[in-house]
This record gives C-alpha cells, structure tokens and sequence, in this order.
C-alpha cells in the first residue's frame, strides 16, 4: 500500500494511548496459573507446550484413551506465546493456503483439503462439546486484490480450484461485490473463502481447551520449561525441569518456534517476528462507514500482505507487513515491540479506511512465527519412535495445529493413518542455512519480495531460484 495520506503526526497520535500487550491477553478474565512441578512426576505421556499444539495433543490423547495418564509441561502460562497473539484466523487449510499446497503436494491436495475441511469441523465441535467461550464464528475470509496484477492472480487461483472440483464455497468478487462486503478504496476485488475460515478469540481458545484437559484429567504444570530430553530404561524417556524429572512412555512436543528438545530439528525452523494493532471500539457511524457486516476475516494478496479483521467488541485487528527476522534467530522479548512497525502499520490502516480517521489504537504487540521454508507444518518422531514433534506452522497454526496434534499421536502409537501416509507428513522443509548465510537470504529474498509487490508481480532471478528449490519467505 502507498504511504498514509494522513500526516506522520496525525498517525503518531492515534498511537499515543497504545497499551504495548496483547489485546487478547490483556483480560481480567484470564484464567490463574496451575502451580509448578515439584518433584518427580510418572506418566504415560508427556506433552511439552501449553500453546494450541500442545493442548489439542493432550486433550486429543485423553479422548482417544481416557485412562492414558497425561502429563503436559508449560514454561510461561499455557496461551502466553503465539497462541495468544495471533489474528484469531482459523483456517482448515493445512498447507498455507491452496496455491502453497497446489506447488508442493499436488497429488495428494485433495486428500489435504479434505482433512483439513474436515479438521475444521472437528474444531467446531470440540469448541462446543466443551463449552469453549471463545467467540467462534464461521464467517469466512477475502483474500483481497490492491494491485491490477493481484487480480490475475486470484482468478487463475480461483480456476485451479474449480477445474479439481475444489471451489465449492468459494466465489470471485468483482470490486464492487467486494466493497458491499467491506469498503476500502484500496480493494479491487477478491476471492471469497465462505466455510474453509473461522474468526476466533485466540487466547480464549487456549484457556478454553486448558480448562477441558484438566477437565478430562490432564495434569498441567505451568511455569515448568522442559530443559533437557534422555531416554530412561528400556522403552521411556525422561525430561528434565527445574524442580523436578518427569518420566513417561511417549513424549510429544509442541514448542514451535522455541529450541526443540531433539536438537537436529533446530535449523529447520526460524523464528519471525509479526506485529500488530488492535483499535479503539469502534461507533455505529463509524462501522457504517467501511460496512463490514459480515464480520468475514480478511487479508491482501500481497507479498507484504495485511491480515485484518473485526473483534465481538467491533474493534478493528490489524496485522502483518512487516516480518522481522532478527540475526542468528535469538527469540527474545525485546523482539516483541517495535514501535516503527507500529507507526508503518497505523499509517496503512488509515490508507486502506480513510473513512476512519481520529480512530485510535488502544492495543500494540507482536511475537515470534515458527517459520519454515515450505510454509506449512513438518512432523517426525525421535529415539526410537518414543518422541514425536510438529513444528513450523508458519502462522497457520490456529486450525493446523489440532490436525498436528493427531499426527503426532499417530506417529507414536506407530500407526499408518490417513494422516501418516501423507507425502506432506513424510517429508520434511529443507533446513535453513547457519549464519550469517540465514540472515544474508532471508534479507535479499524479503527485499525481492517489496520490489515484486512494486512491479506488477514479476519475481526476480533470486526469487526464481528459491522457487525453484522450495525454498521461500513470507509475511
């Protein structure tokens, strides 16, 4: 998007009274945390993060098997990391997206829409079962066209989805079909996704799915990094915390973009930071001026896209653009504010709704994605299939994680599923390269990816080549 028509102090103000956390964590209703371990601890299985990866592992495990003792480790509190400041966009898709999956498993893409249709009903369901007061909303999502060439790209998009018989709740808006839906003069059209989205309150799914494992007799310990992974006897394994070991049959871990504890999956993962605004609620007048009635998530198409939406209190969420790779992939937490993203990101909102100018922004945070160069999660199992992990969701992880959830539990029952048998399952990204090779390319191909957005879509020889080797990089 061009530069804000609003001057550089018009949009500093609507900074000044911005609280530097999560909108979604920021809430009195947030649950206490469950006390640390102390002292050895037995199990059949051990779950390591509290985030949706582990929770859904855990609750997941004790449906299968309710007598499966389980045990499941959190360093902060469960939700506190990327599951609690996320855009709250759960999407079936399990592959980043069609065209991701339609360029790296297209032989098997109909089965990975299916499960992934499929995963986000399951999400549906377990969120009513339990009683989840997570303001769950099947609304959909755009994926919005800013640009002429953009256009092209989504309707050869939509063609390839209708000509596998996959376009079924999917529709092309003309740019004033997509302004009756929500009014920008930016947008020129869009692709409309009707059932694969659903608009969540993502740290109230996280405490939600908290409270139905210790509901079903998980065992949770908050405040407990898992510090070290061995085996223990013939056929368990033993994970070190502080206070304490715990010993378990199975382990499964969810830690994402934090170091795993099966160290040669490190370079496969590295951490990019994402930031974004939440408003002020917005007034009646002012939600009649963009018209979003339908509540529907959206997003731009660019390289260097936006990813926006509407909260149950009519704020407005906005995110993206900048994607910060900090050198020798540290995860830190003075990574988590940048105070210029923020100015770069308030400045484009009121380019996109001029119509809300004087809207403040009450809430500013961002945090780490756990990225990996196919954009989509891998999984595999260690010491002797006694250790299953998934990482690298690549900030799709809200829906995507369940489905990794039985993935791992799959993996160490030593069962070939559905699930198992798949060529995405099978396979894994490739690594990133060590510094400063890491810090070298992902800044040439970010670069790369602002001058396509500025020249009408044309990728460049670098941008070509890493096509080419499966390699990439996104915001």
């Amino acid at each position: 998007m061009a530069a804000s028509a609003m001057s550089s102090a018009e949009v500093h103000r609507s900074l000044a009274d911005v609280r530097p956390v999560s909108y979604w964590l920021d809430d009195p209703g947030r649950p206490a945390a469950e006390g640390a371990l102390t002292g050895d601890e037995r199990c059949d299985l051990l779950v390591v993060g509290g985030g949706y990866s582990g929770l859904w592992t855990a609750l997941i495990a004790k449906e299968r098997d309710p007598q499966r003792e389980v045990v499941l480790v959190e360093g902060r509190e469960a939700g506190w990391a990327a599951s609690g400041r996320n855009g709250g966009f759960c999407a079936a898709s399990l592959t980043h997206g069609f065209g991701n999956g339609l360029a790296r498993w297209p032989d098997e893409l109909t089965k990975l829409e299916e499960l992934g249709a499929r995963n986000l009903d399951e999400i549906e369901a377990a969120v009513a079962r339990y009683g989840i007061d997570c303001d769950f909303e099947r609304t959909g999502e755009i994926d919005v066209a800013t640009e002429p060439h953009q256009l092209g790209e989504i309707t050869e998009l939509y063609e390839e989805m209708d000509r596998l018989g996959l376009a079924g709740g999917a529709e092309l808006l003309d740019a004033d079909a997509l302004r009756r839906e929500v009014d920008s003069p930016t947008f020129l059209g869009g692709l409309y996704d009707r059932d694969g989205v659903a608009m969540l309150h993502p740290a109230k799914l996280a405490w939600g799915l908290k409270r139905a494992c210790l509901g079903l007799g998980v065992r949770v310990y908050e405040n407990t990094p898992a510090t070290a992974l061995a085996p223990h006897g013939a056929d368990g394994m033993a994970v070190r915390t502080p206070y304490g070991r715990i010993f378990a049959r199975r382990v499964a871990l969810g830690t994402n973009i934090y170091p795993s504890l099966v160290r040669r999956i490190r370079p496969f993962t590295v951490p990019v930071y994402d930031y974004a605004l939440m408003t002020e609620p917005l007034t009646a007048d002012q939600l009649a001026a963009i018209g979003w009635k339908n509540r529907q998530g959206l997003g731009d198409s660019a390289n260097q896209f936006h990813y926006f939406r509407i909260t149950a209190d009519h704020r407005i969420l906005w995110g993206g653009y900048d994607a910060i790779y900090p050198y020798g992939g540290r995860v830190r937490e003075e990574y988590d504010h940048r105070p210029e993203t923020y100015a770069r990101l308030a400045g484009q909102f009121f380019d996109c709704f001029p119509q809300l100018a004087g809207v403040r922004f009450s809430h500013a945070w961002g945090g780490a994605i756990d990225t990996c160069s196919r954009f989509s999660a891998f999984f595999g199992t260690a010491h002797k299939g006694r250790v299953a992990y998934a990482a690298g969701y690549t900030g799709l992880g809200v829906g995507a994680t369940r489905f990794g959830a039985d993935v791992m539990l799959d993996l160490l029952a030593g069962e070939r599923t559905e699930r198992t048998s798949l060529e995405m399952v099978r396979t894994k990204p490739l690594p990133f390269p060590p510094e400063p090779f890491a810090w070298a390319g992902i800044g040439l191909t970010k670069w790369s990816l602002a001058r396509a957005d500025a020249g009408g879509g044309r990728r460049n020889l670098w941008l070509k080549t890493m096509d080419r080797l499966g390699l990439g990089f996104d915001s």
